[in-house]
């Protein structure tokens, strides 16, 4: 029975971790910028939804999209207020920027999580379900929700990928995170190519950031696991490797859920750090990546 539920609530876990580290790596292929406010945006995403469905009575429905728009929004901030201005700088080293943007980020998230504590909660909050009911999978009882989760996270992927292989648009994105300075050379826009990326990412990490928020709920003292587990996921499948990721995700997905249901879920990201410790050592490019 157990192993049945680590397997049910394993699959969402682990596509909500896919869908975040999408939009991650994606914006390190084309923009070099690993975003160490990444839970932040996810956690703003959840709070905004919480606030929107409850305190301001606009229903689940209501509430999710709130939620979407405001990890949207936190995105743009984010490169706008934060990325763009170390990225044009003349008085920072070209060497020397992604340090800077890393720094960045990282305070970045650092004043995210204080903000949400000051203007709303610190505590643990819950976003209506968006739908309810019990489901039975393989003998197990399972939430409704949960698969909607799970059926919602592959859907956007899917999207996602029609978008990337399916549109001129889409394959410029792709162009640009496999080799953003050859397509520069063949006269591509990629400043434009950025702000669409950073958009889709909002859109990504708000998504999952709802979805999270009505399965395990979300606090602002999970912004720094979240990031953690997304900076893993993306190094340990590979930088700048979107199926890598996905692999990745599924991976320490599962650790993660084994090891809560198993030992305890105080430390349920501990898998997430060994593999990210075991990967730079045996093999840094990690599991699909290129460089």
């Amino acid at each position: 029975m157990v192993a049945t539920q680590i397997l049910v609530d394993g699959f969402v876990v682990s596509a909500l971790y896919g869908l975040g580290a999408i939009g991650f790596t994606i914006i390190f292929g084309v923009s070099g910028v690993l975003n160490l406010a990444h839970g932040g945006i996810m956690v703003i995403a959840a709070m905004i939804a919480w606030y929107v469905a409850g305190t301001l009575e606009l229903g689940r429905y209501g509430g999710a999209l709130a939620g979407v728009a405001a990890g949207v929004l936190a995105a743009y901030v984010t490169y706008y207020l934060v990325v763009r201005p170390i990225k044009r700088s003349r008085k920072i080293a070209e060497e020397e920027k992604e340090i800077f943007i890393l720094t960045a980020t990282l305070l970045w998230g650092i004043m995210i999580q204080e903000a949400i504590a000051y203007f709303f909660t610190s505590n643990p909050i819950n976003v209506p379900p968006m739908i309810g009911g019990v489901a039975n999978m393989l003998g197990v009882r399972t939430p409704s929700n949960e698969l909607l989760i799970a059926a919602v996270s592959w859907l956007v992927i899917f999207l996602l990928w029609l978008f990337v292989n399916r549109t001129k648009l889409g394959r410029s994105v792709l162009a640009a995170a496999i080799n953003p300075r050859g397509l520069a050379l063949l006269g591509f826009d990629l400043g434009r190519i950025e702000i669409v990326v950073w958009g889709l990412y909002g859109l990504l990490a708000g998504i999952a950031g709802v979805l999270l928020a009505t399965f395990l709920g979300a606090s602002s003292d999970d912004i720094g696991d979240l990031t953690g587990s997304a900076f893993s996921i993306v190094v340990f499948g590979g930088l700048g490797s979107v199926p890598g990721s996905l692999l990745a995700a599924y991976i320490i997905g599962y650790f993660e859920t084994t090891t809560a249901y198993l030992v305890t879920p105080s430390i349920r990201e501990m898998p997430a750090l060994v593999l990210l410790i075991l990967v730079l050592y045996l093999r840094p490019q990690g599991l699909l990546g290129r460089r």
